[in-house]
C-alpha cells in the first residue's frame, strides 16, 4: 500500500554512494533538515530519471537552500539492471550529484515506503510526516514540456505553512525492479 500524505515516514539506514555529500551511511534523521526532507526513489538506467537529472539536481539545491534535506534512494535489483549497481551509483555521484545517493540493496526501504516507480518523490515536513507523494512534474521525459511542477508547488506551500494544492499524484516512470 505504501505511505500516503499524513503518514509518518519510517526510518532507514543505508549506505551512501556519494562520498562528496553526506555520511557514508545515512538514516532518515540524517536526511532531515530544519524544515523537512525530500526523498526520491530513483536509479541510473530509467529514461525518466535520466531525463530528470538536471531537474533533480536543481530541486536538491533549491530544497537545501530552504532548509529541506534531499536524498536519492536506489532500490533496484542490480542483477536485473547492472547499471543500477553500487559501482555505477558511485560513478554517477562522482559526476556532480549535489545530494546523498543511498543504496537500498535489500529493498526494505522501498517496501516500507511503498515506492512504485523511478522517479517517485516524498516530501516530508519537519516532523517526518509525508506532505506530498508522487511525481516531480508532469513531464519527466521532456523538461521543455513541463506544465505543472507538482513537487515545487508542494514544497513552496509547505514552506509557507500551507497545505500543498495537490498532496498526491501518480508518479511517472519505470517500475522499481524487484528482486526475484
Amino acid at each position: 500500500m505504501g505511505l500516503e500524505p499524513g503518514d509518518a515516514a519510517p526510518d532507514f539506514d543505508l549506505p551512501n554512494a556519494n562520498a562528496a555529500v553526506g555520511a557514508s551511511r545515512m538514516t532518515l534523521a540524517d536526511a532531515m533538515d530544519q524544515q523537512g526532507a525530500i526523498v526520491v526513489f530513483e536509479c541510473n538506467h530509467c529514461p525518466y530519471v535520466v531525463a530528470s537529472v538536471g531537474r533533480l539536481n536543481a530541486m536538491a539545491e533549491y530544497a537545501t537552500s530552504h532548509g529541506v534535506g534531499f536524498v536519492g534512494i536506489n532500490s533496484n535489483d542490480p542483477v536485473v539492471y547492472e547499471n543500477d549497481s553500487w559501482d555505477h551509483m558511485v560513478k554517477r555521484a562522482e559526476g556532480g550529484m549535489p545530494y546523498p545517493y543511498l543504496h537500498d540493496a535489500e529493498q526494505r526501504t522501498a517496501h516500507d515506503w511503498g515506492a512504485e516507480r523511478t522517479p517517485e518523490v516524498y516530501l516530508l515536513n519537519a516532523e517526518g510526516d509525508v506532505v506530498y507523494r508522487g511525481r516531480m512534474d508532469d513531464s519527466p521525459r521532456d523538461p521543455t514540456a513541463v506544465q505543472v511542477e507538482d513537487l515545487r508547488r508542494a514544497l513552496d506551500a509547505m514552506l509557507a505553512g500551507q497545505a500543498p494544492p495537490v498532496a498526491r499524484t501518480d508518479s511517472i516512470g519505470c517500475s522499481v525492479k524487484w528482486k526475484a
